[in-house]
């Protein structure tokens, strides 16, 4: 974990609360979720020409991942759905840190150091903290709690699985438009079959939002992506999940969601749990 590499992962991180905030805005979640897949899938097509085609080995990876990732999309858009920004965020991505380590260990054989291990459970704790203050004084909802952990999960899947494959592609630019182009045309194909004549007339009006979601989505990724290929990939993940601080401190500027004291120390544990990993690399 380089300077370079450390300021490109928090870069990804903000610029993921960000979009996630703009999908969230965005009241029909089919709509937000299209506009921002099928703008990932524009970007895609225009960025490959330009780009290195992917190697072989990689290809079963990316797809892999694209399936992955429409069951992502299909999962946080049910999360968003139910729960509200500050409490759905957090906990979708706080519950991935923990299964990447999991899955990099056995899948990567990059099983971490005293540090690290320290430091992911502190991460985890402080994580855990502020979607739970997200739960305070209200009934839980079990259903949106449960999209929100299932997001996660998916979330630790296509990570794995997206750093064995970008390091398999040989152009981590070639790997990400392709990803793109690939899992962009399902969820758009969907809503153009779901709302049928309505689909453009519902999307005109959140066009520039979406459009604008889909940059910040394919610029956050990008960035996690070329720094899997240069550190491991639990490190990057926890290191990532620090968009939750962002994430919060967005619900609690623009969707007036509470953030209060507890959220505050929560967030400091996950500082304390990144240097903790930072420690020895």
């Amino acid at each position: 974990m380089t300077p370079l590499v450390t300021a490109a992962v928090l870069l990804a991180a903000v610029t993921h609360a960000a979009w996630n905030a703009l999908a969230h805005r965005i009241t029909d979640k089919l709509v937000g979720f299209t506009l921002i897949s099928g703008g990932g899938l524009l970007i895609g097509l225009a960025a490959a020409p330009f780009v290195a085609f992917p190697a072989d080995r990689a290809w079963p990876y990316l797809l892999g991942s694209a399936a992955i990732h429409i069951a992502y999309y299909a999962l946080l858009m049910r999360s968003f759905q139910l729960g509200d920004f500050g409490q759905a965020y957090p906990i979708a991505r706080g519950s991935a840190p923990l299964a990447v380590t999991v899955l990099a260990a056995v899948f990567a054989h990059e099983v971490p150091d005293g540090w690290a291990a320290a430091g992911i459970a502190v991460s985890c704790a402080g994580l855990t903290g502020v979607a739970l203050w997200g739960l305070r004084g209200r009934r839980p909802d079990w259903a949106a709690i449960g999209a929100a952990l299932a997001t996660g999960l998916t979330i630790a899947a296509y990570t794995v699985v997206d750093g064995l494959g970008v390091r398999a592609s040989g152009s981590s630019l070639g790997y990400i438009a392709w990803l793109m182009a690939v899992q962009g045309t399902v969820i758009p194909a969907y809503a153009l079959w779901r709302r049928r004549g309505r689909a453009l007339a519902e999307l005109r009006p959140h066009l520039g939002v979406g459009l604008l979601g889909a940059a910040l989505s394919v610029a956050a990724y990008a960035l996690v992506l070329w720094a899997q290929t240069r550190a491991e990939l639990a490190p990057v993940a926890a290191l990532r999940e620090s968009s939750i601080i962002v994430g919060a401190a967005i619900g609690a500027v623009f969707f007036k969601e509470r953030f209060g004291a507890p959220r505050i120390a929560a967030a400091g544990l996950l500082v304390v749990g990144i240097g903790l990993m930072l420690h020895t690399r």
